[in-house]
């Protein structure tokens, strides 16, 4: 329609490929486009660098797992976020990125420690199949009214569960409990958030930890959390 404004979304996607950046974040940009954006595609973080380009971002959709950031990439994402640009990423995609950063870190609250798998003597030890167990994604109380999860209630995967690092300064949305295994080391259950938000400045950020694979992204309640959070993020 003439005159329509649309919003500008800047997809970062790469890192390592074992999570498929390009196919996982393909599996949104028709959403993103249907929804209103104009959308870039971006192989590294190098647009971060250009205060003049980011300052039109609405949405930073990030798919970029390990890799490296420069600090003036790192001190554009953040700027363009302070200033109102939102955030939105999955699993190792957006928690664990740019391990070279603790800066980064701190903008995004939460990094991927580790996902605890099967015993080690499974069958699957020394396959990626080994990191796969059942888990729940619990919904929080706080959870039933957010846009992001409205109607959306606790839903059980087989994927990575991720121990993450994490600070009290996010708003979480969902949780998954590690239990204590007969063969693991820890003493006691340790609960990680998965699903959670942040406001940094004038911007948002949403982040879900479930995502390691497209069967996983293609799962009704994760699809639907990522492409809600997603529009909950942007400008």
């Amino acid at each position: 329609m003439a005159g329509e404004h649309r919003r500008t979304a800047l997809v970062v996607r790469g890192g390592w490929e074992g999570h498929a950046p390009v196919a996982a974040t393909d599996l949104f940009v028709p959403f993103l486009e249907k929804n209103g954006f104009e959308v870039r595609l971006a192989d590294s973080p190098a647009p971060y660098a250009d205060p003049a380009y980011m300052s039109g971002v609405d949405l930073i959709v990030q798919c970029y797992t390990m890799g490296t950031i420069e600090q003036d990439q790192l001190k554009g994402l953040r700027a363009a976020i302070e200033a109102g640009t939102g955030m939105a990423g999955w699993h190792g995609g957006i928690a664990d990125s740019y391990r070279n950063s603790s800066d980064y870190l701190h903008l995004i609250g939460g990094q991927f420690a580790c996902h605890p798998g099967k015993h080690p003597d499974d069958e699957d030890a020394g396959t990626e199949r080994h990191n796969f167990v059942p888990y729940t994604v619990n919904m929080l109380p706080e959870a039933a009214g957010h846009p992001i999860t409205e109607g959306i209630g606790d839903f059980d995967l087989v994927t990575e569960q991720y121990w993450v690092l994490a600070d009290d300064y996010n708003d979480v949305l969902a949780t998954t409990t590690q239990k204590v295994r007969p063969w693991d080391p820890w003493h006691r259950e340790v609960t990680s958030p998965a699903i959670w938000t942040r406001r940094w400045g004038k911007g948002r950020i949403f982040v879900a930890t479930p995502g390691h694979s497209l069967d996983v992204l293609r799962n009704d309640s994760v699809r639907t959390i990522i492409e809600r959070g997603m529009l909950w993020a942007s400008r």
